[in-house]
């Protein structure tokens, strides 16, 4: 297929100073995009633009550009990660996109998530609430065998399945009520599943959701839009077994 290049289009974009400062849209002419040029690309080269006319180029999160570190979180055209589906925005290419449009971009909007600059938000809120108790406490030392615990092909799947939510906050920045709920069902999730982390079970579901409303995070109210927009996947029945391991937790107290 031959390589189509977007002769102009129009990148609205968000400007931000800090959490502290008002932010604004300013719109920049970007010109000769290729359609197989990454969303990110993209920016560089807007950037690079923006530079060599003397002015603030655009603060934006990344880092593998593989889709699987969760740092270039942006809120583009209504809709996390970009007009696609199972990506993250360093997986979206140009192509999604026409001649002459208008591109709007975003950074997260969530009051646990105050900016830092433009399109760059703190996301610190998700490690705390990894902190409270996403983890399993183990006595260090020789490797163990990968096969000493026998773990069932359903229960090591799901537990998979779970743990492989990157912590972008896509589903914080899609839910109504910025809720992460099904960021903390999936860490919830990936060791409720296995031998290891039942010990640890209900301080952990107790600790990570009581840590998750200091925090500010909004309530869930199941509309399913977070699972929609998840660039992994992850399903909302993770929550339904979050609500079990709190629920038992409370009940043990």
């Amino acid at each position: 297929m031959a390589d189509i290049t977007l002769k102009k289009i129009y990148v609205k974009v968000w400007r931000q100073n800090s959490a502290k400062e008002k932010g604004r849209f300013e719109t920049y002419e970007v010109e000769n995009i290729s359609q197989g040029s990454s969303f990110l690309e993209m920016l560089d080269i807007l950037n690079d633009k923006l530079i060599r006319e003397g002015k603030d180029p655009i603060a934006f999160d990344h880092d593998c550009r593989e889709g699987i570190c969760g740092m270039c979180s942006l809120y583009i055209n209504g809709r996390a990660h970009g007009p696609d589906r199972d990506i993250t925005t360093c997986q979206l290419h140009m192509r999604k996109f026409n001649e002459g449009e208008t591109i709007t971009i975003e950074p997260w909007r969530a009051g646990a998530f105050p900016v830092i600059k433009d399109l760059i938000v703190d996301r610190t809120a998700f490690e705390k609430i990894q902190q409270a108790g996403g983890f399993v406490s183990v006595n260090t030392g020789g490797i163990p065998d990968g096969n000493a615990i026998p773990i069932g092909y359903d229960d090591a799947e799901e537990a998979m399945d779970a743990a492989s939510c990157i912590g972008c906050g896509a589903c914080v920045a899609t839910c109504k009520n910025s809720s992460a709920m099904l960021f903390v069902a999936a860490k919830v999730s990936q060791l409720a599943k296995l031998p290891q982390g039942k010990v640890e079970a209900k301080r952990r579901a107790r600790n990570m959701v009581t840590k998750m409303d200091e925090l500010g995070f909004g309530g869930c109210t199941n509309t399913g839009a977070c699972e929609l927009e998840c660039p992994k996947g992850i399903s909302i029945s993770h929550i339904a077994r979050l609500n079990r391991e709190y629920l038992v937790a409370k009940l043990a107290e």
